[in-house]
């Protein structure tokens, strides 16, 4: 393992849905309370964002070059990152504001899976208390309805796929606890969840990703550090971050080996002054290539 090394001092209020896309050598992340996208190109180290309507949440790369899915907090959008044009999908969140979307990801068949919380962002990106309950897991194939996959519960996070595409890993913030699932290769659907990950008393899971080796990286929110659990729901290690509010991460870079980092800085500690940033960290194993969005017949 490398250091962390901070590579975009945004200063994020809530950083969150990183998302490498190798074709542009472009890491891109969102600043929920901001209500902003951004997009950070590699070689140059420039830094681009683009500011929406409403808070962005979550995000996907399609099957489309350049254009992204973006989830914002009442609906899902197409975006063209070239001359970014917005087409929406037609897609709303049924209970907005009172509840908002959150973590998102697409699925190795193309379909988007996105759950949802107690609404905790105001009309002015000012922080709200979620109320306990309210959110709900969906899948999204393109040209069809907003599926409920499941209920109840608090901030859905972490949502990845097992390199051997046979389990779906899903977490809720307020209970402490990451699920893992059977899913269904050839259909995309998934079973009853059994517990894979809870209690670990180092803050709470917030975004995760899956290396080669089909162990998830979990990002805690407020524990400043990042959990690598095997397969079997071992802690192989603990990343120390710089700051406290580690929000989610994705691998990508030039081998597919560097842990891009996304942090907050609301509740930050005393002396965080890195809180917000975009981080990277070299590893020693490579993550899986991010799934991408079917625009178009993946409702069948």
């Amino acid at each position: 393992m490398d250091e962390v090394r901070c590579i975009a001092p945004t200063g994020d209020h809530c950083g969150e849905a990183a998302t490498w896309d190798e074709e542009r050598g472009t890491i891109y992340w969102v600043d929920i309370n901001r209500f902003v996208l951004h997009a950070h190109r590699l070689e140059s180290g420039a830094t681009r964002s683009h500011l929406f309507d409403e808070p962005v949440v979550a995000l996907s790369l399609t099957d489309r070059p350049g254009v992204l899915l973006v989830c914002l907090a009442s609906q899902l959008v197409l975006f063209d990152t070239a001359s970014r044009r917005q087409t929406p999908l037609g897609v709303s969140l049924p209970g907005w504001p009172e509840v908002r979307f959150n973590d998102g990801r697409t699925d190795p068949r193309g379909a988007f899976w996105v759950g949802s919380m107690g609404n905790n962002v105001g009309p002015q990106g000012q922080n709200l208390d979620p109320v306990d309950g309210k959110g709900r897991l969906f899948r999204y194939r393109a040209g069809g309805d907003l599926q409920e996959m499941e209920a109840g519960i608090g901030i859905a996070n972490t949502l990845c796929w097992a390199p051997d595409r046979r389990t779906f890993y899903f977490g809720d913030t307020l209970r402490n606890q990451i699920r893992a699932y059977p899913y269904d290769a050839a259909t995309g659907d998934i079973g009853p969840g059994r517990i894979f990950f809870e209690g670990f008393e180092r803050g709470l899971p917030d975004g995760s990703a899956i290396d080669a080796e089909g162990c998830l990286w979990n990002c805690r929110f407020g524990g400043g550090c990042i959990v690598r659990v095997t397969p079997d729901g071992t802690i192989d290690r603990i990343v120390e971050m710089p700051v406290a509010t580690v929000t989610t991460c994705a691998f990508g870079g030039r081998k597919g080996s560097t842990l891009f980092v996304t942090t907050a800085s609301l509740m930050r500690n005393e002396g965080d002054r890195l809180a917000g940033s975009l981080f990277a960290i070299e590893t020693d194993t490579r993550g899986l290539p991010e799934n991408r969005f079917k625009t178009e017949g993946s409702a069948r």
